[in-house]
């Protein structure tokens, strides 16, 4: 009866931890292949020409002379939908097919780019906010 003890803990053998069999080696996963670095979405080749970049859309820099130009022949200021108005007149030919699309806001791609394009003009310093739905160029000192 005594053989059914361990020595080591006075547990019976098949409670015991010292009785139990040796555990089964662990088999070590294979290691994770290291991921391949991320190529840049454009890479710049030297002496081979980029290629154009199709547009489905004006950018929002595309409308920035036009609005100051705009302002400056209205005196300074002009009321948004004014502005918005001669815009289209004036960009009518340059403006791409997916302009005419509407935003998740229901408002026209291009004019949401007129407005981004209006945001980059005051933090340069070219315009400033003014009254509400009115575009007006910064003053001069």
């Amino acid at each position: 009866m005594a053989d059914d003890y361990c020595d080591f803990c006075d547990l019976p053998l098949s409670q015991c931890v010292h009785g139990q069999p040796p555990p089964l080696p662990t088999v070590k996963p294979p290691p994770k292949p290291k991921p391949k670095p991320r190529t840049p979405a454009r890479t710049r080749t030297p002496g081979v020409p980029d290629k154009p970049v199709r547009r489905k859309w004006t950018p929002p820099e595309a409308f920035k002379p036009v609005i100051l130009a705009v302002l400056q022949e209205a005196g300074g200021e002009l009321p948004a939908e004014a502005l918005f108005q001669e815009l289209e007149l004036r960009a009518a030919d340059s403006l791409l097919p997916g302009d005419a699309e509407t935003m998740p806001q229901g408002e026209l791609r291009w004019q949401y780019a007129a407005r981004r394009a209006r945001l980059a003009l005051i933090d340069e310093g070219s315009m400033t906010k003014g009254k509400p739905g009115v575009w007006e160029l910064a003053r001069k000192a």
